[in-house]
């Protein structure tokens, strides 16, 4: 026996790679998938379009898992993968950190599943939904709206009246108000309020009196804690 015979002797072979246990562990990563999907659509806050953005996530996931089992009957193989992960480069930038968050749990279970962790892998995965979603709903539920209420009145010349009439229509929707801008030119005048609502019904009521009391009026609501920052 020679020298190059010896050292593949040597070499470790790795697992041999079981189809069967491939093809249930990507049976039940498409169920995790299409859940992770749900969760995100459902309970997300990002700006960007959740949608959209959530279609990658049975395609990471089995992806993974495809990848690990692969990888994990041989060293050769592993190693193989840290020369093309070195380089491949993601130009798409992940600008907010909850889809980061999703994409590295996306991973997690692929990386679960394709190391045969099946039922540790599923029932922690529901529990940290289950617990992002009491979380959710926790901090929904003791959420307080405050939004900026930008009116826009045309017509009339008594400017101090339609601001006082103004201010008392929304104080009657609202539970606090604090006017911060007012700005008149040639008969129209534009208001900014501060405002904190306590229930969305209470928006739609505060616009149908507006536009009983001040018709053809202008009403805007922006929420400047959902303003993207630079």
């Amino acid at each position: 026996m020679n020298a190059m015979d010896q050292l593949a002797l040597q070499l470790p072979t790795g697992a041999p790679l079981s189809l069967v246990n491939l093809l249930i562990n990507l049976a039940i990563g498409v169920p995790l998938a299409v859940l992770l999907r749900w969760h995100f659509e459902r309970f997300g806050s990002t700006l960007s379009n959740r949608a959209e953005f959530a279609q990658v996530f049975p395609f990471i996931l089995l992806t993974t898992t495809l990848i690990i089992t692969v990888v994990k009957s041989s060293l050769a193989l592993s190693l193989g993968l840290v020369g093309a992960l070195s380089i491949v480069r993601f130009r798409t930038p992940i600008k907010e950190p909850e889809e980061l968050a999703y994409l590295f749990f996306a991973i997690a279970l692929g990386l679960g599943l394709g190391a045969d962790q099946t039922v540790p892998t599923v029932v922690a995965g529901l529990a940290i939904l289950g617990i992002v979603s009491m979380l959710r709903f926790a901090r929904s539920a003791r959420e307080v709206t405050k939004l900026y209420l930008s009116v826009d009145l045309a017509g009339e010349n008594n400017e101090h009246e339609r601001i006082d009439t103004l201010s008392e229509v929304i104080a009657r929707h609202v539970r606090t108000s604090d006017l911060r801008r007012i700005d008149s030119r040639e008969g129209s005048l534009e208001a900014t309020y501060f405002v904190d609502v306590d229930a969305s019904n209470r928006i739609s009521a505060l616009i149908d009196e507006l536009n009983r009391s001040f018709p053809g009026i202008g009403v805007s609501f922006i929420d400047q804690s959902r303003m993207p920052t630079v």
